[in-house]
């Protein structure tokens, strides 16, 4: 991919320009090895160096670059979100302690029936379930998707909400009195397929963590929730110590 020939007689500034090749080009990860510095950049495109710097700092300033004075510019990478295990957490938490905003495209908010994941709530095959599922991002970049069933019974009131900028736990716990107070989770890796790749705009070779996850109020199961997160993007840790050790759960 090259640069496009800026158009001097038009009538947008030529940093303006610059900025949005720059942007077409970060898109396409033509700088996965480096960016170009400010004298390369000079050459490009035939323009001043106070043209570059105008349309860098804006890079920087939209966090696609790092630079800093007397630095060459870098590629940003993505901020990668850690969740310690064995504690209670919302994706949407940890997504925020990063300092990215988390956000998602609602796909679906729907009352349905399903006798395996009803099974897996200790209810009846025909319980009514009230069924999320959410492409979680982070900025603006896809995270993973989210696929959640509750007990209808429980939390009719939150197919009135828009989760668009909340966390479905505070609003389970708000509305519906529901508070997930603990439960079991079963996390592996996976290979996503193309559909599912398309979705989390990640290339081939990008495995993704499959989240199976069954949330409960005390003793009662009151959620069954599915993710898939990008590998590259989360990762998990343990704590451990010579006196009590860690214990992971098999399963076949």
């Amino acid at each position: 991919m090259t640069a496009q020939v800026l158009d001097r007689l038009g009538g947008r500034p030529l940093w303006e320009q610059l900025l949005a090749d720059l942007r077409r080009r970060l898109d396409r990860d033509e700088f996965t090895e480096s960016f170009p510095g400010e004298l390369a950049l000079v050459a490009e495109y035939g323009v001043s160096r106070h043209t570059v710097r105008e349309a860098v700092r804006r890079l920087r300033e939209e966090g696609l670059v790092i630079a800093g004075r007397g630095r060459t510019p870098r590629r940003a990478e993505p901020t990668a979100i850690e969740q310690q295990l064995g504690e209670l957490y919302s994706l949407f938490t940890a997504v925020e302690a990063t300092g990215q905003v988390q956000r998602s495209v609602v796909r679906t908010l729907d009352v349905r029936a399903d006798g395996v994941v009803a099974a897996r709530l200790g209810l009846e095959e025909s319980t009514p379930l009230v069924h999320l599922e959410r492409l979680r991002l982070a900025d603006a970049d896809p995270l993973a998707v989210d696929r959640v069933w509750l007990p209808a019974e429980l939390a009719t009131p939150l197919l009135d909400v828009d989760f668009g900028r909340t966390a479905l736990y505070a609003e389970y716990a708000e509305r519906c009195g529901v508070r997930v107070t603990g439960g079991s989770e079963r996390i592996r890796a996976a290979v996503p397929d193309a559909s599912q790749r398309r979705l989390l705009a990640i290339p081939e070779g990008v495995a993704v963590l499959a989240i199976d996850r069954l949330g409960c109020a005390g003793d009662r199961p009151v959620e069954w929730r599915q993710t898939l997160v990008r590998a590259d993007r989360f990762s998990v840790t343990a704590r451990f110590s010579t006196r009590d050790g860690y214990r992971v759960d098999g399963s076949g």
